[in-house]
């Protein structure tokens, strides 16, 4: 039955510049009917920095990256429906704008799969990309070789660029580590509310990613 992750293998043999991992779902409340998830980050077509950073195109960038991934998820279920495996794709968004929580938290999930850690733009941290990358997950009702976590940040504690460049200073600038709480790295209903003042105009809210383009990391 292995063979069907070999398959799954194939997919990013053929895409090596996407990143994935396997991570434990210990604290998610899909353990009872899932043994792990694949996390998928997908680069950033165009790595922004801060001094190319136009809010439209950064939209465009992150569009075409959930593109991408829409595409890698019809192959990777393609095969495990094949192979008769149980899984299920949790949705991106919160379910609910008061929490502001997913059902599943792709950052932590890629955390766990070794994949980067949190930044202090609140943010899931890679070293090759930086935070220029889309993540996605399927939960995965099969035993595969969990990664390592990453378990602190690897960001330079003196480094607050992210921080100061938020319009919003909704960034605390507190330094990640496992055990942290999103709050104590970001105020995000502020964040949320500012970002949501575009629907009036746009019909969607400000895809802002300040906080990530600004980030020296992975450029």
């Amino acid at each position: 039955m292995i063979d069907f992750y070999n398959d799954i293998l194939d997919i990013f043999k053929k895409n090596s510049d996407i990143l994935f991992g396997i991570s434990n779902i210990d604290f998610s409340e899909y353990k009872v009917d899932y043994k792990c998830a694949l996390v998928i980050a997908v680069p950033h077509k165009e790595l922004l920095g801060i001094n190319d950073y136009k809010e439209d195109r950064f939209e465009n960038i992150i569009c075409e990256a959930r593109d991408y991934i829409n595409l890698l998820l019809e192959e990777i279920t393609t095969i495990l429906k094949k192979y008769k495996i149980q899984y299920y794709i949790p949705p991106v968004a919160q379910s609910s704008e008061e929490t502001l929580i997913a059902p599943l938290s792709f950052k932590f999930a890629g955390v766990n799969a070794g994949l980067g850690w949190i930044g202090k733009n609140g943010v899931l941290i890679t070293e090759k990309y930086g935070p220029r990358v889309r993540l996605s997950t399927i939960l995965i009702n099969y035993d595969l070789p969990i990664g390592n976590p990453i378990t602190k940040s690897k960001c330079p504690p003196e480094c607050n660029i992210c921080v100061n460049t938020c319009p919003y200073n909704a960034l605390t600038g507190y330094i990640w580590n496992i055990c942290s709480k999103r709050e104590e790295l970001i105020n995000c209903k502020l964040c949320n509310q500012k970002r949501s003042l575009y629907l009036r105009t746009h019909n969607r809210k400000n895809s802002c990613g300040l906080c990530m383009v600004s980030c020296p990391i992975g450029l």
